[in-house]
C-alpha cells in the first residue's frame, strides 16, 4: 500500500475524525497512487493516522479507517453490519415499510458509498472510484450481512462517478436479476426506476416528510411541484385530500407518478398529472390550491452556483406565496448541499416579504434518521425544509 505524508499541522482535522483529506494538505507521496487505490496516510512526523481511497481532485483521500487495518471483505462486513443494526434500532426495518437507506456515505463511515434497500433488492451507488473498484467485494459483504432477505443487488453508478476516470462503468445486477420493481413505504406501494431514475430510483430521504404532509392533507387541494414519481401525491391522497395535482417537466416522471397513484388508488378521480415547466404552471394555474409542495432538484451542486441557486429558491417560493390560498400550507425544500439552513431560510423569508404575505413556520424539516450525519462531518447535512402557514 502506498503512503501519503501530510504537511505539518494538517493532521488536526483527522485527529477530529473528519473523513476528507484535501490536496492542499499533502506534502508528498511515496509513489503516485492510481485513482481509487487504497493508501496509508502519515503525519509530518511519520505517525500513521488514516487509511482511505485515493482520488484525483480537491478531496484527495476519503478516509475509510483511522485504525491501521486491512480494507477487505471482513472490513466491509463489519461496517455494513453496524449500519444494519442502526436501522433496526431506529425502527425503519420491517412492518409496513421495506424501503430505507442502509448506507449513507460518510454518515455510516463508508465515504463514497450509498445503498438503498427496496424490499429484497439493494441498489448500490458509488460516488468515488475506490468504492467502484471495491464493488464486488462490497456486494459479497452485503449479501453476507443481509442473508436470505436480500435477493438482488443492482449497481447504479453510471452518472455518479468522475467522468475523467474513464472507468467504462455500466449499470447492472451484481446479484440476482429480479425485475419486480414494486416496493413499500409506510404501507404505500411504488415502482422503483432503478435503471433510468434519479438517485437510486426513489427519494427515500423524504419518507418522514411525506408522512407529515399526509397529516395536513385532509380536505385540501394539493399541488405537488417537481413530483418526480409522485411520493408526496399518494401520501396526500391517503390523507384525504380533496384533489391532488402532480407536476414535473419530465414526461417519464409523470408516467411513473400515474402508475404509482394507480397502484394505491386505482381509478381515483382526485388525481391529475401534468408534464409542464414549474414556473410556467405556477404562472398559468387556475385551481385555488391551499397546500403546495416545492421539492425541486438541487439548484446548487457546488459553491460556485450558490448565488444563482439562492435567487432561484427566492423566485420559486415567491411565486408559490403569490398563488397559494389564504390559510394555505407550503412545504418547501432544498436538497442542495452547498446551501445551508440559514441561507435557505433567508431565501424563503425574502420571497415571503416580496410577496407581501404573513407567514408562520410550523416545522423545520431535515433528512431522516436512516440518512445519518456524521458529527465529525457536518457537510453531510444536505436536506432542509420548512412547513409554512400562509395567512
Amino acid at each position: 500500500m502506498k503512503s501519503i505524508f501530510l504537511k505539518r499541522g494538517k493532521e488536526e482535522s483527522l485527529r477530529r475524525f473528519h473523513p476528507w483529506i484535501f490536496s492542499g494538505a499533502i506534502h508528498h507521496m511515496s509513489e503516485e497512487p492510481k485513482e481509487g487505490e487504497k493508501v496509508m496516510v502519515f503525519t509530518s512526523e511519520d505517525e500513521y493516522i488514516a487509511t482511505g481511497h485515493f482520488q484525483i481532485g480537491s478531496i484527495m483521500v476519503r478516509v475509510l479507517s483511522f485504525d491501521n487495518e486491512d480494507i477487505n471483505q471482513h472490513f466491509y462486513e463489519r461496517r455494513l453490519a453496524i449500519a444494519k443494526d442502526v436501522r433496526q434500532r431506529i425502527g425503519v426495518l420491517g412492518g409496513d415499510n421495506n424501503t430505507y437507506r442502509l448506507v449513507h456515505g460518510e454518515g455510516d463511515n463508508l465515504p463514497g458509498l450509498v445503498i438503498d434497500i427496496y424490499g429484497n433488492t439493494a441498489v448500490m451507488q458509488a460516488h468515488s472510484v475506490g468504492m467502484h473498484i471495491d464493488r464486488q467485494m462490497i456486494a459479497k459483504a452485503l449479501k453476507t450481512v443481509m442473508g436470505d432477505d436480500l435477493k438482488n443487488i443492482f449497481y447504479k453508478s453510471e452518472t455518479t462517478l468522475p467522468f475523467k476516470a474513464e472507468l467504462g462503468q455500466e449499470n447492472g445486477f451484481l446479484l440476482g436479476g429480479d425485475t419486480n420493481d414494486v416496493a413499500m413505504e409506510n404501507g404505500l406501494k411504488f415502482h422503483v426506476d432503478w435503471l433510468r431514475g434519479q438517485k437510486t430510483g426513489f427519494f427515500v430521504d423524504q419518507r418522514d416528510n411525506r408522512s407529515l404532509l399526509e397529516h395536513y392533507s385532509h380536505g385540501r387541494k394539493v399541488l405537488n411541484m417537481f413530483c418526480y414519481t409522485g411520493g408526496f401525491s399518494f401520501y396526500a391522497m391517503r390523507g384525504g385530500a380533496e384533489l391532488v395535482h402532480s407536476v414535473d417537466s419530465s414526461q417519464k416522471a409523470i408516467d411513473l407518478t400515474k402508475a404509482n397513484v394507480e397502484l394505491n388508488f386505482p381509478d381515483d378521480p382526485r388525481h391529475e398529472a401534468f408534464a409542464e415547466d414549474a414556473f410556467k404552471f405556477l404562472d398559468q394555474m387556475k385551481t385555488p390550491y391551499d397546500l403546495i409542495i416545492l421539492d425541486p432538484p438541487a439548484f446548487a451542486k457546488h459553491k460556485d452556483a450558490l448565488h444563482n441557486a439562492l435567487k432561484g429558491y427566492t423566485r420559486l417560493n415567491k411565486k408559490a406565496f403569490e398563488k397559494i390560498q389564504p390559510g394555505g400550507i407550503l412545504f418547501t425544500f432544498s436538497c442542495s448541499q452547498a446551501v445551508n439552513k440559514d441561507q435557505f431560510r433567508t431565501a424563503v423569508f425574502t420571497a415571503a416579504a416580496s410577496a407581501g404575505r404573513n407567514v408562520r413556520i410550523l416545522h423545520q424539516l431535515h433528512q431522516p434518521a436512516d440518512h445519518p450525519i456524521n458529527i465529525y462531518h457536518p457537510e453531510g447535512e444536505y436536506l432542509k425544509g420548512l412547513v409554512l402557514y400562509v395567512e
